[in-house]
């Protein structure tokens, strides 16, 4: 599963320096009513231009990045988080579609007009903004271009004392319901203005875990964890926070770094808190169908899962592209390409997202399309390990052994640290023909093991290659045992054809379905 695990607006949590000092200044109400601002000021736009143009119907927006027009770091996190939560907001909207953080955020500091941006990202409008803090005033300028010639649809500047906030609040909460209940029901209203706490403290840990989350590695997710842990203790009611803490252990299980058997469970209860304390939260959801598809292998209820992420919130691209891993699992290759095409629509800048496009065509053996995907993919960020990880991998299934080897070898900086990349590498020696030095990979991990969880599908794979099949099966019953989240791709997965004829391996793919 970690082949295809999220990212979306996971990525958020660029909370820079002194935002403590910030925090001190704005207490927790205050914060949250300015986020409530901003997207009824949003709110009133899209109301304006999305339900009342007679002429023509925009339906997608992006939410630029908020300038720090003050340049005060301590602003800099008010505009961030300001932009992160407008685009929360209004993605709880059905019929609106709004752009992930990572696809608009990658375009933070840069000077490229906004006309631009929307055609890049495909949007019928683009809303940009700027933040400047005066002592304790806030000046909040706001502008919603049309994509298609330029021209303004709205713009208005907000001059405010911080103490007025909740005043301010109620004006604006007039105007939205003036302008978006014509068509929004009261339960869509609600969703759109949700605040998920009240505690920017909380708040800002939640934002600095979930950027820990996505650098995808046990150090960072370990950290995550403990932001996560204390925006707990601060929040006990938090949601969102369980969510990101069920995220974290179920990629400590899949990446290898810590056993299954330990790091599931915990997932598990943190995804069935967040449902408990919020039962309409889409993150909730999508973390518990994640571990009901790579732990309990519970193929019904993870798929009743995701649909009820996305029917919650539509905008959500992390839980289409789960969805999209549970169909490709299911072997439902068509399926799984269409629902990872949804999750491009709202993400296209999106690097697992788009290395997932190609790895769903690695599974339906059409390497030379997926070789040619994971070229874009690295196109946007040429040192996305995940990307040149799957490209190595279709390289092996295309004989093209020595650029293979390359590849992997390229992602290795510690056979230790990285024994998924090693167990590849491992394979890929043994299909070359150079077997002595897949044995040596198998030696080591087999002496690591003796002092350290390994897991048993590392094993399996390189015993694959070298085509001892007996012990190869073997080891993938062992990482049955262990729950092993990735274990259920040998259904599907090239790497793993050689063993399709094997009684023993029938009889483990049967298994899965009892």
């Amino acid at each position: 599963m970690g082949r295809a695990t999220r990212t979306g607006e996971i990525e958020a949590a660029r909370a820079t320096t002194g935002a403590d000092s910030f925090v001190e200044k704005i207490n927790r109400h205050r914060l949250a009513s300015l986020v409530a601002i901003l997207v009824l000021i949003v709110g009133v736009a899209l109301g304006g231009f999305y339900f009342a143009r007679s002429t023509k119907t925009i339906n997608s927006v992006a939410i630029l990045p908020f300038v720090n027009g003050s340049q005060n770091p301590n602003a800099e996190y008010l505009s961030d988080g300001l932009t992160e939560s407008v685009i929360s907001s209004l993605s709880q909207l059905p019929n609106l579609k709004v752009m992930s953080r990572s696809a608009v955020f990658r375009y933070k500091g840069q000077n490229v007009d906004p006309q631009e941006i929307g055609r890049r990202l495909g949007v019928g409008a683009v809303l940009t903004g700027t933040v400047d803090q005066i002592g304790d005033s806030l000046v909040i300028k706001t502008e919603l271009i049309d994509v298609s010639d330029g021209s303004q649809l709205w713009g208005e500047q907000y001059n405010r004392k911080i103490s007025d906030l909740i005043t301010v609040q109620q004006e604006i909460s007039w105007k939205i319901s003036k302008k978006l209940l014509l068509r929004l029901t009261g339960e869509e209203e609600k969703r759109m203005t949700k605040h998920y706490t009240e505690n920017t403290e909380a708040y800002q840990l939640y934002l600095k875990g979930r950027y820990f989350w996505n650098k995808r590695d046990k150090e960072s997710l370990d950290s995550g964890i403990k932001l996560f842990e204390e925006a707990i203790r601060i929040d006990p009611g938090y949601a969102l926070a369980y969510s990101g803490m069920a995220d974290s252990y179920a990629l400590l299980a899949d990446i290898g770094a810590v056993a299954p058997l330990d790091a599931m469970p915990r997932a598990k209860a943190a995804a069935e808190r967040a449902i408990e304390l919020d039962n309409e939260l889409a993150e909730g959801y999508t973390s518990l169908g994640f571990v009901k598809l790579a732990y309990d292998w519970n193929w019904p209820a993870a798929e009743r899962d995701f649909k009820r992420a996305i029917e919650l919130n539509p905008n959500y691209a992390t839980a289409h592209q789960w969805y999209a891993s549970y169909l490709l699992q299911m072997g439902r290759f068509d399926d799984a390409t269409e629902e990872i095409k949804r999750a491009q629509q709202l993400d296209p800048l999106s690097l697992i997202i788009n290395a997932n496009k190609g790895y769903y065509l690695y599974f339906a053996r059409q390497y030379d399309a997926a070789i040619e995907q994971y070229r874009k993919t690295l196109e946007i960020n040429p040192g996305f390990g995940v990307g040149r990880f799957y490209l190595a991998e279709a390289y092996v299934q295309k004989k093209m052994y020595a650029e293979a080897i390359a590849e992997f070898q390229k992602l290795i900086t510690s056979p230790a640290d990285d024994l998924k990349t090693s167990a590849a590498l491992g394979y890929a020696y043994a299909q070359s023909g150079r077997r002595e030095e897949a044995q040596r990979i198998l030696t080591e991990m087999m002496e690591l093991s003796k002092n350290r969880y390994v897991s048993p599908l590392y094993i399996a794979t390189v015993h694959t290659g070298l085509g001892d099949q007996d012990q190869a099966i073997e080891w993938l019953y062992k990482a049955y045992d262990a729950r092993h989240p990735g274990l259920v791709l040998i259904k599907v997965d090239p790497m793993f054809d050689s063993l399709r004829g094997a009684t023993r391996f029938q009889e483990l793919l049967r298994r899965f379905d009892r």
